[in-house]
Protein backbone atom coordinates (compact mmCIF):
# COMPACT_ATOMS: atom_id res chain seq x y z
CA UNK A 1 0.00 0.00 0.00
CA UNK A 2 1.66 3.41 -1.17
CA UNK A 3 0.64 7.02 0.10
CA UNK A 4 1.54 9.92 -0.49
CA UNK A 5 2.69 12.27 2.55
CA UNK A 6 2.10 15.55 1.46
CA UNK A 7 4.53 17.23 4.62
CA UNK A 8 7.54 15.59 3.37
CA UNK A 9 7.96 17.57 -0.20
CA UNK A 10 5.35 14.97 -1.64
CA UNK A 11 8.06 12.50 -0.59
CA UNK A 12 6.07 8.81 -1.74
CA UNK A 13 6.37 6.26 1.51
CA UNK A 14 5.74 2.71 1.26
CA UNK A 15 3.84 1.19 4.12
CA UNK A 16 2.80 -2.39 4.88
CA UNK A 17 0.38 -4.09 6.29
CA UNK A 18 0.92 -7.36 8.77
CA UNK A 19 -2.94 -8.88 9.62
CA UNK A 20 -2.86 -11.05 13.45
CA UNK A 21 -5.65 -13.68 14.33
CA UNK A 22 -6.45 -12.81 17.94
CA UNK A 23 -7.91 -15.38 20.71
CA UNK A 24 -8.72 -12.97 23.02
CA UNK A 25 -10.01 -14.21 26.65
CA UNK A 26 -13.70 -13.50 27.34
CA UNK A 27 -13.06 -9.97 29.39
CA UNK A 28 -10.77 -8.86 25.77
CA UNK A 29 -13.53 -10.00 23.52
CA UNK A 30 -16.26 -8.11 25.19
CA UNK A 31 -13.87 -5.10 25.42
CA UNK A 32 -13.25 -5.51 21.63
CA UNK A 33 -17.02 -6.16 20.63
CA UNK A 34 -18.18 -2.45 22.41
CA UNK A 35 -15.51 -0.77 20.73
CA UNK A 36 -16.27 -2.00 17.97
CA UNK A 37 -19.96 -2.16 18.12
CA UNK A 38 -19.98 1.32 19.34
CA UNK A 39 -17.70 2.71 16.61
CA UNK A 40 -20.34 1.73 14.18
CA UNK A 41 -23.29 3.44 16.05
CA UNK A 42 -21.03 6.39 15.66
CA UNK A 43 -20.92 5.60 12.29
CA UNK A 44 -24.42 5.27 11.55
CA UNK A 45 -25.24 8.40 13.41
CA UNK A 46 -22.82 10.40 11.23
CA UNK A 47 -24.37 9.00 8.04
CA UNK A 48 -27.85 10.10 8.87
CA UNK A 49 -26.32 13.65 9.41
CA UNK A 50 -24.55 13.46 6.28
CA UNK A 51 -27.31 12.07 4.53
CA UNK A 52 -30.21 14.65 5.78
CA UNK A 53 -27.80 17.75 4.93
CA UNK A 54 -27.07 16.45 1.16
CA UNK A 55 -30.88 15.73 1.11
CA UNK A 56 -32.14 18.96 2.58
CA UNK A 57 -29.30 21.30 1.44
CA UNK A 58 -27.25 19.13 -0.97
CA UNK A 59 -24.33 19.81 1.02
CA UNK A 60 -21.54 17.38 1.32
CA UNK A 61 -20.16 17.89 4.75
CA UNK A 62 -16.20 17.45 5.61
CA UNK A 63 -14.91 15.42 8.37
CA UNK A 64 -14.70 18.62 10.73
CA UNK A 65 -18.16 19.24 10.01
CA UNK A 66 -19.29 16.28 11.23
CA UNK A 67 -16.48 15.72 14.29
CA UNK A 68 -17.75 19.32 15.47
CA UNK A 69 -21.60 17.82 15.47
CA UNK A 70 -21.18 14.65 17.29
CA UNK A 71 -18.39 15.46 19.80
CA UNK A 72 -21.46 15.62 22.45
CA UNK A 73 -22.97 12.29 21.06
CA UNK A 74 -22.76 9.50 23.76
CA UNK A 75 -21.52 7.23 21.04
CA UNK A 76 -18.74 9.40 20.31
CA UNK A 77 -17.67 9.49 24.10
CA UNK A 78 -17.73 5.68 24.90
CA UNK A 79 -14.91 5.38 22.24
CA UNK A 80 -11.27 7.05 22.56
CA UNK A 81 -11.39 10.78 20.58
CA UNK A 82 -8.91 9.43 17.93
CA UNK A 83 -10.92 6.38 17.69
CA UNK A 84 -14.38 8.24 17.54
CA UNK A 85 -13.03 10.60 14.87
CA UNK A 86 -10.97 8.02 12.94
CA UNK A 87 -14.77 6.52 12.27
CA UNK A 88 -16.46 9.37 11.27
CA UNK A 89 -13.55 10.59 9.05
CA UNK A 90 -14.27 7.00 7.25
CA UNK A 91 -17.94 8.19 6.82
CA UNK A 92 -16.98 11.92 5.11
CA UNK A 93 -14.53 10.11 2.82
CA UNK A 94 -17.41 7.54 1.74
CA UNK A 95 -19.59 10.99 0.98
CA UNK A 96 -16.63 12.62 -0.85
CA UNK A 97 -16.02 9.56 -2.90
CA UNK A 98 -19.86 9.68 -3.75
CA UNK A 99 -19.41 13.45 -4.68
CA UNK A 100 -16.54 12.42 -6.81
CA UNK A 101 -19.14 9.58 -8.96
CA UNK A 102 -21.73 12.47 -8.93
CA UNK A 103 -19.27 14.77 -11.35
CA UNK A 104 -18.00 12.00 -13.21
CA UNK A 105 -21.61 11.29 -14.30
CA UNK A 106 -22.21 14.94 -15.15
CA UNK A 107 -18.90 14.66 -17.18
CA UNK A 108 -20.55 11.15 -18.86
CA UNK A 109 -17.49 9.15 -17.90
CA UNK A 110 -19.61 6.85 -15.41
CA UNK A 111 -23.27 5.12 -16.51
CA UNK A 112 -24.39 4.15 -13.54
CA UNK A 113 -25.64 6.55 -10.52
CA UNK A 114 -24.18 6.05 -7.57
CA UNK A 115 -26.38 5.61 -4.59
CA UNK A 116 -25.78 7.45 -1.48
CA UNK A 117 -24.02 5.82 1.24
CA UNK A 118 -26.22 4.12 3.38
CA UNK A 119 -26.35 3.11 6.95
CA UNK A 120 -24.50 -0.25 8.47
CA UNK A 121 -27.85 -0.43 10.74
CA UNK A 122 -25.95 -3.84 12.88
CA UNK A 123 -22.67 -5.98 13.21
CA UNK A 124 -19.61 -4.56 13.73
CA UNK A 125 -16.67 -2.70 12.02
CA UNK A 126 -13.16 -1.68 12.15
CA UNK A 127 -11.52 0.36 15.02
CA UNK A 128 -8.37 2.57 13.91
CA UNK A 129 -6.04 3.50 16.50
CA UNK A 130 -3.56 6.00 15.22
CA UNK A 131 0.65 5.56 16.62
CA UNK A 132 0.30 8.23 19.26
CA UNK A 133 -2.77 6.83 20.79
CA UNK A 134 -0.98 3.42 21.90
CA UNK A 135 1.90 2.57 24.28
CA UNK A 136 3.89 -0.11 24.41
CA UNK A 137 5.14 -2.03 27.81
CA UNK A 138 6.39 -4.99 28.60
CA UNK A 139 6.07 -6.40 24.97
CA UNK A 140 2.33 -5.70 25.06
CA UNK A 141 1.19 -2.86 23.56
CA UNK A 142 -1.44 -0.79 25.43
CA UNK A 143 -5.00 0.77 23.72
CA UNK A 144 -7.06 3.71 25.76
CA UNK A 145 -10.43 3.33 25.71
CA UNK A 146 -13.33 6.48 26.31
CA UNK A 147 -14.14 8.61 29.37
CA UNK A 148 -17.46 7.05 29.73
CA UNK A 149 -16.15 3.47 29.48
CA UNK A 150 -13.83 4.10 32.49
CA UNK A 151 -16.64 5.83 33.91
CA UNK A 152 -19.18 2.70 33.30
CA UNK A 153 -16.76 -0.32 33.88
CA UNK A 154 -13.88 0.82 35.76
CA UNK A 155 -11.41 0.18 32.83
CA UNK A 156 -9.51 2.39 31.06
CA UNK A 157 -7.55 0.38 28.37
CA UNK A 158 -6.98 -2.95 26.65
CA UNK A 159 -3.89 -4.91 25.70
CA UNK A 160 -2.38 -6.76 22.71
CA UNK A 161 0.97 -8.58 22.23
CA UNK A 162 3.39 -6.61 19.95
CA UNK A 163 4.57 -8.53 17.16
CA UNK A 164 8.35 -9.90 17.28
CA UNK A 165 8.85 -9.33 13.69
CA UNK A 166 7.88 -5.56 13.60
CA UNK A 167 9.61 -2.46 15.61
CA UNK A 168 7.25 -0.51 17.92
CA UNK A 169 8.95 2.59 16.25
CA UNK A 170 7.69 1.52 12.34
CA UNK A 171 3.90 1.17 13.27
CA UNK A 172 2.20 3.81 12.05
CA UNK A 173 -1.42 2.66 12.88
CA UNK A 174 -3.41 -0.51 14.16
CA UNK A 175 -6.82 -1.62 13.66
CA UNK A 176 -8.99 -4.00 15.07
CA UNK A 177 -10.59 -5.82 12.43
CA UNK A 178 -13.99 -8.35 13.06
CA UNK A 179 -14.89 -10.13 10.56
CA UNK A 180 -17.26 -13.69 10.94
CA UNK A 181 -17.36 -14.67 14.58
CA UNK A 182 -13.29 -13.48 14.78
CA UNK A 183 -11.25 -10.17 15.52
CA UNK A 184 -7.68 -9.63 13.81
CA UNK A 185 -5.24 -6.78 14.52
CA UNK A 186 -3.94 -5.17 11.81
CA UNK A 187 -0.39 -3.75 11.69
CA UNK A 188 0.14 -0.88 9.15
CA UNK A 189 4.21 0.26 9.34
CA UNK A 190 6.54 1.73 6.98
CA UNK A 191 8.36 -0.12 5.10
CA UNK A 192 12.34 0.28 3.78
CA UNK A 193 12.65 0.91 -0.11
CA UNK A 194 13.40 -2.68 -1.44
CA UNK A 195 13.72 -2.22 -4.91
CA UNK A 196 16.14 -4.34 -7.28
CA UNK A 197 18.07 -3.40 -10.17
CA UNK A 198 16.71 -5.91 -13.10
CA UNK A 199 16.93 -5.90 -16.69
CA UNK A 200 13.68 -4.98 -17.83
CA UNK A 201 14.05 -6.57 -21.56
CA UNK A 202 14.20 -9.86 -19.30
CA UNK A 203 10.27 -10.42 -19.07
CA UNK A 204 7.78 -13.13 -17.37
CA UNK A 205 4.19 -13.97 -19.25
CA UNK A 206 1.35 -14.93 -17.02
CA UNK A 207 -1.36 -16.84 -18.14
CA UNK A 208 -4.27 -17.40 -15.57
CA UNK A 209 -7.00 -20.18 -15.33
CA UNK A 210 -8.45 -22.80 -12.51
CA UNK A 211 -6.47 -25.62 -12.34
CA UNK A 212 -3.05 -24.14 -13.61
CA UNK A 213 -3.85 -20.84 -11.85
CA UNK A 214 -1.12 -19.10 -13.13
CA UNK A 215 1.37 -20.19 -16.37
CA UNK A 216 4.25 -18.44 -16.14
CA UNK A 217 6.82 -18.07 -19.55
CA UNK A 218 9.82 -15.92 -19.76
CA UNK A 219 12.43 -15.20 -22.51
CA UNK A 220 15.22 -16.68 -20.51
CA UNK A 221 14.36 -19.77 -20.53
CA UNK A 222 12.11 -20.88 -17.88
CA UNK A 223 8.60 -21.74 -17.28
CA UNK A 224 6.35 -23.03 -14.17
CA UNK A 225 2.86 -23.28 -13.24
CA UNK A 226 1.25 -22.29 -10.03
CA UNK A 227 -1.01 -25.36 -9.42
CA UNK A 228 -4.78 -24.68 -8.63
CA UNK A 229 -6.02 -27.59 -7.65
CA UNK A 230 -6.10 -27.47 -4.10
CA UNK A 231 -7.76 -24.21 -4.04
CA UNK A 232 -10.35 -25.60 -6.49
CA UNK A 233 -10.90 -28.50 -3.90
CA UNK A 234 -11.11 -26.10 -0.76
CA UNK A 235 -13.94 -23.57 -2.65
CA UNK A 236 -15.66 -26.89 -3.49
CA UNK A 237 -15.61 -28.39 0.21
CA UNK A 238 -16.76 -24.47 1.37
CA UNK A 239 -19.94 -24.33 -1.43
CA UNK A 240 -20.73 -28.26 -0.17
CA UNK A 241 -20.74 -27.24 3.61
CA UNK A 242 -22.68 -23.91 2.84
CA UNK A 243 -24.98 -25.86 0.88
CA UNK A 244 -25.44 -28.74 3.38
CA UNK A 245 -26.23 -26.17 6.18
CA UNK A 246 -28.22 -24.12 4.31
CA UNK A 247 -30.07 -26.61 3.22
CA UNK A 248 -34.07 -25.93 4.28
CA UNK A 249 -33.29 -22.70 5.61
CA UNK A 250 -35.20 -19.61 5.18
CA UNK A 251 -33.75 -17.48 2.67
CA UNK A 252 -30.72 -15.42 4.17
CA UNK A 253 -29.85 -17.71 7.36
CA UNK A 254 -26.35 -17.09 8.52
CA UNK A 255 -25.24 -18.81 12.10
CA UNK A 256 -21.92 -18.96 14.11
CA UNK A 257 -21.57 -22.44 12.40
CA UNK A 258 -21.48 -20.83 8.72
CA UNK A 259 -19.40 -17.39 9.61
CA UNK A 260 -16.14 -20.07 10.80
CA UNK A 261 -16.69 -21.84 7.80
CA UNK A 262 -16.46 -19.17 5.94
CA UNK A 263 -13.71 -17.29 7.59
CA UNK A 264 -11.64 -20.57 7.43
CA UNK A 265 -12.13 -20.36 3.89
CA UNK A 266 -10.73 -16.52 3.58
CA UNK A 267 -7.44 -17.24 5.63
CA UNK A 268 -7.11 -20.45 2.89
CA UNK A 269 -7.48 -18.33 -0.39
CA UNK A 270 -5.94 -14.99 1.40
CA UNK A 271 -3.08 -17.33 2.21
CA UNK A 272 -2.95 -19.08 -1.35
CA UNK A 273 -2.99 -15.42 -3.04
CA UNK A 274 0.09 -14.33 -0.94
CA UNK A 275 1.91 -18.07 -1.54
CA UNK A 276 1.36 -17.20 -5.35
CA UNK A 277 2.36 -13.70 -5.62
CA UNK A 278 5.58 -14.67 -3.90
CA UNK A 279 6.18 -17.21 -5.72
CA UNK A 280 6.27 -15.53 -9.19
CA UNK A 281 8.81 -12.22 -7.09
CA UNK A 282 11.02 -14.47 -6.28
CA UNK A 283 11.29 -16.06 -9.86
CA UNK A 284 12.14 -12.65 -11.54
CA UNK A 285 14.39 -11.87 -9.20
CA UNK A 286 16.05 -14.61 -9.03
CA UNK A 287 16.22 -14.75 -12.74
CA UNK A 288 16.82 -11.13 -13.16
CA UNK A 289 13.73 -10.94 -14.35
CA UNK A 290 13.09 -7.11 -14.66
CA UNK A 291 9.02 -7.12 -16.57
CA UNK A 292 6.05 -9.10 -15.46
CA UNK A 293 3.12 -9.42 -18.69
CA UNK A 294 -0.35 -10.29 -16.91
CA UNK A 295 -3.02 -11.24 -19.04
CA UNK A 296 -6.08 -9.99 -18.38
CA UNK A 297 -9.67 -9.11 -19.90
CA UNK A 298 -11.51 -6.54 -17.74
CA UNK A 299 -15.09 -7.48 -16.54
CA UNK A 300 -14.21 -10.96 -17.52
CA UNK A 301 -16.11 -12.69 -14.34
CA UNK A 302 -19.24 -10.42 -15.33
CA UNK A 303 -21.89 -12.47 -16.90
CA UNK A 304 -19.55 -15.68 -17.20
CA UNK A 305 -21.64 -18.06 -18.82
CA UNK A 306 -19.82 -21.51 -18.81
CA UNK A 307 -22.13 -23.34 -16.71
CA UNK A 308 -23.29 -23.71 -13.29
CA UNK A 309 -20.68 -25.82 -12.38
CA UNK A 310 -17.84 -23.98 -13.97
CA UNK A 311 -19.01 -20.62 -12.95
CA UNK A 312 -18.65 -21.28 -9.68
CA UNK A 313 -15.13 -22.30 -10.11
CA UNK A 314 -13.97 -19.42 -12.05
CA UNK A 315 -16.00 -16.42 -10.41
CA UNK A 316 -15.00 -17.60 -6.82
CA UNK A 317 -10.74 -17.92 -7.72
CA UNK A 318 -9.49 -14.51 -6.45
CA UNK A 319 -7.26 -14.26 -9.21
CA UNK A 320 -8.42 -10.34 -9.43
CA UNK A 321 -6.48 -10.27 -6.18
CA UNK A 322 -3.66 -11.80 -7.02
CA UNK A 323 -3.10 -10.05 -9.90
CA UNK A 324 -3.19 -6.82 -7.84
CA UNK A 325 -0.88 -8.47 -5.08
CA UNK A 326 1.80 -9.20 -7.70
CA UNK A 327 1.34 -5.48 -9.19
CA UNK A 328 1.95 -4.19 -5.55
CA UNK A 329 5.28 -6.42 -5.07
CA UNK A 330 6.40 -5.21 -8.35
CA UNK A 331 5.89 -1.72 -7.50
CA UNK A 332 7.91 -2.38 -4.03
CA UNK A 333 11.00 -4.30 -5.67
CA UNK A 334 11.29 -2.17 -8.42
CA UNK A 335 9.64 -4.67 -11.63
CA UNK A 336 7.97 -3.60 -14.66
CA UNK A 337 4.33 -4.31 -14.55
CA UNK A 338 2.34 -4.27 -17.43
CA UNK A 339 -1.26 -5.67 -17.75
CA UNK A 340 -2.79 -6.64 -21.52
CA UNK A 341 -5.83 -7.77 -22.66
CA UNK A 342 -5.80 -11.80 -23.41
CA UNK A 343 -8.07 -12.41 -26.68
CA UNK A 344 -6.82 -15.15 -28.73
CA UNK A 345 -3.86 -16.04 -26.90
CA UNK A 346 -5.06 -19.59 -26.24
CA UNK A 347 -6.49 -20.33 -29.54
CA UNK A 348 -3.47 -18.47 -31.76
CA UNK A 349 -0.11 -20.57 -32.26
CA UNK A 350 2.67 -19.14 -30.81
CA UNK A 351 5.00 -21.46 -32.52
CA UNK A 352 3.49 -20.86 -36.52
CA UNK A 353 3.71 -17.04 -35.37
CA UNK A 354 -0.04 -16.25 -35.83
CA UNK A 355 -1.08 -12.74 -35.45
CA UNK A 356 -3.28 -11.65 -32.56
CA UNK A 357 -6.35 -9.54 -33.02
CA UNK A 358 -7.66 -7.56 -30.47
CA UNK A 359 -11.39 -8.28 -28.78
CA UNK A 360 -13.40 -7.27 -31.57
CA UNK A 361 -10.96 -6.63 -34.32
CA UNK A 362 -10.17 -9.77 -35.80
CA UNK A 363 -9.98 -9.84 -39.67
CA UNK A 364 -12.26 -11.34 -41.62
CA UNK A 365 -11.48 -14.85 -42.46
CA UNK A 366 -8.60 -15.25 -39.79
CA UNK A 367 -8.04 -18.82 -38.76
CA UNK A 368 -4.99 -19.83 -36.01
CA UNK A 369 -2.57 -22.45 -37.33
CA UNK A 370 -3.12 -24.55 -34.78
CA UNK A 371 -5.38 -25.74 -32.28
CA UNK A 372 -6.55 -27.84 -29.14
CA UNK A 373 -6.45 -31.10 -29.87
CA UNK A 374 -7.25 -32.05 -25.81
CA UNK A 375 -7.68 -30.53 -22.34
CA UNK A 376 -4.20 -29.13 -21.74
CA UNK A 377 -2.71 -29.78 -25.27
CA UNK A 378 -2.01 -27.41 -28.16
CA UNK A 379 -0.44 -28.79 -31.43
CA UNK A 380 0.86 -26.50 -33.98
CA UNK A 381 0.66 -26.75 -37.85
CA UNK A 382 3.73 -28.69 -37.92
CA UNK A 383 2.42 -31.23 -35.50
CA UNK A 384 4.26 -29.62 -32.39
CA UNK A 385 2.64 -30.89 -28.99
CA UNK A 386 3.03 -28.22 -26.52
CA UNK A 387 1.24 -27.07 -23.12
CA UNK A 388 -1.81 -25.20 -24.15
CA UNK A 389 -1.44 -22.44 -21.28
CA UNK A 390 2.34 -22.14 -21.83
CA UNK A 391 1.32 -21.60 -25.26
CA UNK A 392 -0.96 -18.80 -24.20
CA UNK A 393 1.54 -17.07 -21.95
CA UNK A 394 3.70 -17.02 -24.72
CA UNK A 395 1.33 -15.21 -26.67
CA UNK A 396 0.74 -12.82 -23.84
CA UNK A 397 3.90 -12.07 -24.09
CA UNK A 398 3.83 -11.42 -27.69
CA UNK A 399 0.89 -9.09 -27.45
CA UNK A 400 3.59 -6.57 -26.09
CA UNK A 401 6.54 -7.46 -27.58
CA UNK A 402 6.65 -4.45 -30.11
CA UNK A 403 5.52 -2.19 -27.85
CA UNK A 404 8.06 -2.93 -25.48
CA UNK A 405 10.88 -4.16 -27.04
CA UNK A 406 11.19 -7.83 -26.27
CA UNK A 407 12.98 -10.55 -27.74
CA UNK A 408 11.48 -13.79 -27.82
CA UNK A 409 14.26 -15.97 -29.75
CA UNK A 410 14.47 -18.32 -26.51
CA UNK A 411 11.11 -19.02 -26.16
CA UNK A 412 10.72 -22.65 -28.11
CA UNK A 413 8.70 -25.71 -28.02
CA UNK A 414 11.20 -27.61 -25.51
CA UNK A 415 10.43 -24.46 -22.68
CA UNK A 416 6.32 -24.67 -23.90
CA UNK A 417 5.88 -28.43 -23.15
CA UNK A 418 7.32 -29.24 -19.83
CA UNK A 419 7.23 -26.24 -17.51
CA UNK A 420 7.68 -27.08 -13.88
CA UNK A 421 4.55 -27.50 -11.47
CA UNK A 422 4.50 -26.03 -8.00
CA UNK A 423 1.97 -26.72 -5.65
CA UNK A 424 0.77 -24.33 -3.03
CA UNK A 425 1.08 -25.64 0.61
CA UNK A 426 3.69 -27.60 -0.48
CA UNK A 427 6.74 -27.68 1.43
CA UNK A 428 9.18 -26.84 -2.26
CA UNK A 429 6.70 -23.82 -2.53
CA UNK A 430 7.60 -22.21 0.67
CA UNK A 431 10.45 -19.74 -0.10
CA UNK A 432 11.96 -17.21 1.71
CA UNK A 433 11.59 -13.74 1.63
CA UNK A 434 14.77 -12.68 -0.92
Amino acid sequence: MYTNDSTNNEVIKLYGCQQILISPSNELKAILEYICLYARKLSDCGIYYARQMFFKKGKILSKFDLINELTNNKHYQALYSQVAQQALMNVAESFKSFKGLLREVRKGNVNQRPRVPNYRKSGLVLVSYPKQAIKLKDGMLRFPLGQLVKTWFKIDSFFLPMPTNLKFSDIKEVRILPRNMCFYVEFVYEQPDKVVELNKSNVLGIDHGINNWLTCVSNIGTSFIVDGKHLKSLNQWYNKQISKFKEGKPQGFWSEKLALITEKRNRQVRDAVNKAARIVINHCIKNNIGTIVFGWNKGQKDGANMGVKQNQKFVQIPTGRLKDRIAQLCEQYGIQFVETEESYTSKSSFLDGDTLPTFGEKPEGWQPSGRRVKRGLYKSSQGFLINADCNGAANIIRKVAAKLGLVLNVVNRVLLNAPVRIRLWHAASKQPLP
